[in-house]
């Protein structure tokens, strides 16, 4: 999910597409399949998608939603997850057991007949497989868009990749990227209007913090990897950083802590992330493309068409470059 809080302090305003025309956008890959998956479950009958028992609604969401980047003139980077850390871990569990939580729910409004609460349900069950990311990348080979494998965090290399000027934006709907470094970042990019851009500069200026004290109050409040302090907010982080300078000084002041605390400032302020190239020139291969996800994982062809026609279209139309 990513610091949701943030959003009350974050210099966010929509943007046009056409203002990024000629960007490129180090897309956060899970953070994007997860929300293809989702809709994709919610609106599409899952025999659409499945086959030998493996479900690959995956296929489905890269074909609906890579045409939007394209139509527009973006050079879309995928950027995937490497290894996790032990804070990441903890937080898989704890999602793990949400999950089953759902499962449970979701088991229970089947044997009742509740079509709608289950399918609502089943969205929520969703998670990136093995053969998710396998075919994903795939998928993506197929359509020489570049991809980038993170060696840990992939929202970190992405807000790398956008520091070191690597790419023009981060694409990702979590708050984290600012927590990250992410200059500029992309949201709603899987939304049917246009994007948000989101600006660390603008964050900081509005609120008279350095980015190592934006990270203080992220902390404060709590993140994926820490709780936050009971009754902590963002405007109540933002004045303790402002009283004390520092999370160390806020905690001293209220005698409190915070456990890893110094663990989870390491991880936004000096991740693991590596120097990554890519080649901007794209030529997909739709025909290879449309056999690997009609033919080898029987998506039926009605599913996946319209968008396969939209990025042959894009590719013939844009006049750029990259498409040539």
């Amino acid at each position: 999910m990513g610091n949701a809080a943030l959003r009350d302090l974050a210099a966010i305003e929509t943007v046009p597409y056409d203002s990024l025309s000629g960007a490129s956008v180090a897309v956060d890959a899970h953070n994007w399949l997860y929300r293809y998956l989702t809709t994709t479950v919610k609106f599409t009958a899952n025999g659409a998608y499945t086959r030998d028992g493996e479900e690959v609604p995956n296929l489905i969401g890269v074909v609906r939603g890579l045409p939007k980047l394209l139509e527009h003139e973006l050079t879309p980077v995928f950027v995937f997850d490497g290894g996790t850390t032990g804070l990441k871990r903890d937080e898989i569990e704890r999602r793990r057991e949400k999950r089953e939580t759902v499962e449970e729910r979701l088991a229970a409004a089947r044997d009742r007949g509740d079509e709608v609460e289950a399918a609502r349900l089943e969205s929520r069950t969703q998670r990136l497989t093995p053969v998710i990311q396998e075919t994903s990348r795939r998928l993506l080979d197929l359509l020489d868009v570049p991809v980038v494998e993170a060696p840990a965090e992939g929202e970190a290399q992405a807000a790398h990749m956008a520091r070191q000027e690597a790419v023009d934006y981060v694409g990702t709907e979590d708050y984290d990227a600012l927590l990250f470094g992410a200059p500029l970042t992309l949201r709603q990019l899987t939304s049917s209007g246009d994007p948000e851009r989101m600006s660390l500069a603008a964050t900081l200026d509005a609120h008279d913090l350095t980015w190592e004290q934006l990270v203080d109050v992220a902390v404060l409040v709590g993140t994926d990897f820490n709780e936050g302090l009971d009754g902590v907010g963002p405007a109540t982080a933002v004045d303790l950083v402002h009283e004390h300078g520092d999370l160390w000084g806020a905690l001293e002041a209220r005698g409190d802590h915070i456990e890893a605390a110094d663990l989870v400032r390491e991880l936004f302020l000096d991740p693991n992330v590596t120097d990554a190239e890519y080649d901007p020139d794209v030529r997909p291969d739709v025909d290879g493309a449309r056999e690997f996800v009609v033919e080898e994982w029987g998506v039926p062809v009605e599913e996946v068409e319209a968008g396969f026609e939209r990025i042959e279209t894009a590719v013939t139309q844009t006049g750029l470059d990259r498409w040539t």
